[in-house]
C-alpha cells in the first residue's frame, strides 16, 4: 500500500472512529455491567449474546460456536478469502474486589470498571477497527475475524483451546492480535509456565504424643528444600528478550502462592499444601524443566514421604519474530498512529497467543489498557488509547490484507 493510499485510509479511518466514539465506549460499557467472573464463568452466555449482536448491527458475518458445550465463542468476520488476520480477546474477568466495578463510571476521559483494562475495552476497540475500515471502504484481500472467548483467565480450556482442538483455527492464517493490556508496547513473546499443588500427607497426635504422629509439615520442608535449590539455579537463567526492569529477565520459581494446612499449634500436622508456579523463559526447554520440577515430588515419594502433585495450569512458551511480517506491520501502524516508534518486549506472564503460535502463526499483544490497574480493584482504560488502539488495530489489518 503507497503512502498516499494508507493516509488517505488512516484519515477515513481516524474519522469513522471519531464519529463512533460515544457507540464504541457505549458497547465498552455493557459488557462491563455483565459480571462475567472466572471463575466461576456463569454467564457467558450472556457476554457472547450481547457480543454477536453488537457485531451483527456494524456489519460483521457473525457465528457463535460452543465446542465444548459449556462457553460459547464468537466469531465476527469482515471480508472473504483464505487468507485470514484474526483479532482474539476474551470477555471473561478475573472475579471484582467490590460489585460495583460492574457498575461502568466515565471520569476523567477514562473509562472504569471490571474488564476495562482486562479486555472489554480492547474487544471493543476492535470491533469498531473492523467497523472503521468498513465504512472506509477498505476491501480486504482475505478475512479479518474478530474472535471472543469464555476463559483466558483459567487458561482456555473452553475457549482458544477448544477452537484449536477443534481445527476452528486456520493453521495458513498469517498472523493473530489481541488486546491484553500491554501498557503502550507490544508483547511478542510470553514465558511458559507449570502451575503445581503439592500435597503431603502424615498423621496426627497431640503435641504431647508427638510421637504417634507423622509430621507433614516436616515432609513438605523436605521437598520445599530440593525445590529452593531448583529456584537459585534457575534464577541465574536471564532471558535475552526484551523485558524491564533487569530482574525481570530472571526465570522464575515462585513456591508458596498458597498454602494450607494443620489445625491447631498443639497438634501435628496431618496435612500440608502448597503451590508452585514454574514460568519458563522462551530460551528454556519447556519439558525438561517440567520433568525437573516434577521429578522433585517424585523422588521425595520414593523416600517415603507420603506426597502428591497436582497440575492446574500449564503451557509452553511462545515467541513471534518482531522483523517479522506482523510485526513490521504493527510496528509501522504504532509509529502513524501514535508517532512512536513500537517496542517488542517479552511478558512478564502468559498470553493465548502461544495457542497461535504453536501452529506456526505470527501472534503478538497489543492493547490499550494499563498492566499496572488490570485485575485491580481501581481498573480503567483510557478512552482516547482506545480509539488510538483502534486506528492502530484497523491500519495493521489494512496493511496485511491489502
Amino acid at each position: 500500500m503507497n503512502q498516499d493510499i494508507r493516509h488517505k485510509l488512516q484519515t477515513s479511518i481516524r474519522y469513522h472512529l471519531k464519529q463512533s466514539q460515544d457507540d464504541l465506549v457505549n458497547f465498552a460499557s455493557e459488557l462491563i455491567r455483565i459480571p462475567s467472573e472466572n471463575p466461576p464463568g456463569n454467564l457467558s452466555s450472556k457476554c457472547a449474546a450481547l457480543i454477536a449482536s453488537r457485531l451483527s448491527k456494524l456489519g460483521l458475518t457473525v457465528k457463535k460456536v460452543n465446542p465444548t458445550g459449556s462457553g460459547p465463542c464468537v466469531f465476527g468476520t469482515y471480508g472473504k478469502g483464505n487468507r485470514v488476520f484474526y483479532f482474539s480477546g476474551h470477555y471473561d474477568v478475573v472475579p471484582a474486589q467490590d460489585k460495583s466495578q460492574f457498575n461502568p463510571l466515565v471520569r476523567k476521559s477514562n473509562l472504569h470498571g471490571r474488564g476495562s483494562a482486562d479486555m472489554k475495552g480492547g474487544i471493543a476497540a476492535m470491533a469498531y477497527a473492523i467497523y472503521a475500515l468498513a465504512k472506509s471502504g477498505f476491501a480486504p484481500k482475505g478475512r479479518v475475524v474478530l474472535v471472543s472467548v469464555p476463559d483466558e483467565e483459567t487458561s482456555g480450556p473452553r475457549g482458544t483451546v477448544a477452537l484449536v482442538k477443534a481445527g476452528l483455527i486456520h493453521e495458513s492464517s498469517i498472523g493473530m492480535l489481541t488486546m491484553e493490556p500491554t501498557s503502550g508496547i507490544v508483547w511478542n513473546a510470553n514465558r511458559g509456565v507449570i502451575s503445581i499443588r503439592v500435597t503431603v500427607r502424615g498423621k496426627p497426635a497431640h503435641v504431647g504424643l508427638h510421637f504417634r504422629g507423622v509430621n507433614a509439615f516436616e515432609g513438605m520442608l523436605s521437598i520445599a528444600h530440593e525445590l529452593s535449590s531448583l529456584r537459585k539455579e534457575v534464577g541465574q537463567r536471564l532471558t535475552l528478550h526484551n523485558i524491564s526492569p533487569d530482574p525481570a529477565r530472571q526465570s522464575i520459581l515462585l513456591m508458596g502462592g498458597e498454602l494450607g494446612g494443620g489445625h491447631n499449634f498443639n497438634v501435628v500436622p496431618e496435612y500440608v499444601s502448597f503451590t508452585v508456579d514454574r514460568r519458563t523463559n522462551p530460551e528454556e526447554n519447556f519439558d525438561l524443566e517440567r520433568g525437573r520440577l516434577l521429578d522433585i515430588v517424585a523422588k521425595a515419594q520414593a523416600q517415603g514421604i507420603d506426597c502428591e502433585v497436582e497440575v492446574f495450569q500449564e503451557g509452553k512458551s511462545s515467541a513471534s519474530d518482531a522483523q517479522g511480517k506482523l510485526g513490521k506491520a504493527l510496528g509501522e501502524s504504532i509509529l502513524q498512529v501514535t508517532g512512536e516508534s513500537a517496542q517488542f518486549e517479552l511478558c512478564p506472564g502468559v498470553l493465548e497467543t502461544r495457542h497461535y503460535a504453536a501452529l506456526g502463526i505470527p501472534a503478538m499483544a497489543y492493547g490499550p489498557g494499563l498492566l499496572s490497574v488490570a485485575h485491580g480493584p481501581k481498573e480503567f482504560v483510557s478512552i482516547r488509547k482506545m480509539l488510538q488502539c483502534a486506528e492502530v488495530y484497523a491500519l495493521t489489518a489494512a496493511n496485511l490484507l491489502s
